[in-house]
């Protein structure tokens, strides 16, 4: 089950998760989370396991039906359990989404093709890194 996080009484927990999949600085990381706090077209949602956040999905509001996955992570011991798919299967279910989108690198081109992605190659939009389009119809 997905719980929106805007007012999860963890904070740190929320930007310890979130940093794993922004691998960026704690600024940005805090600046990412007011971000999601301030913008109504960004929700942030996480999944709990004994009542621990063990997942967490970001996205943007488009028109209509269409999301953009921003952010997704899952702790490193509950990875490769599904979880990361069941966010993406209930936020569709649940969250009245039809077309669901997401950027990626190499890295996670498996997981959303796994999820029923379609993806296609952006090219190389950093010098030696190739970026895929995700796209769920």
């Amino acid at each position: 089950m997905l719980i929106s996080l805007i007012n999860y009484w963890d904070r740190n927990a929320v930007e310890r998760l979130l940093a794993e999949c922004m691998m960026a600085d704690d600024e940005r990381v805090r600046e990412e989370v007011d971000r999601y706090l301030a913008d109504d077209s960004r929700e942030l949602q996480g999944t709990f396991i004994d009542g621990e956040l063990a997942g967490l999905i970001g996205i943007r509001r488009g028109p209509g039906t269409e999301a953009e996955i921003l952010h997704i992570a899952v702790q490193t011991r509950w990875r490769g359990r599904g979880i990361g798919a069941a966010m993406i299967g209930e936020l569709r279910k649940c969250g009245g989404i039809e077309t669901l989108q997401a950027e990626t690198d190499r890295e996670a081109v498996g997981f959303y093709s796994h999820c029923g992605f379609k993806i296609s190659s952006l090219g190389e939009k950093y010098p030696g890194v190739e970026r895929f389009s995700c796209k769920y119809t």
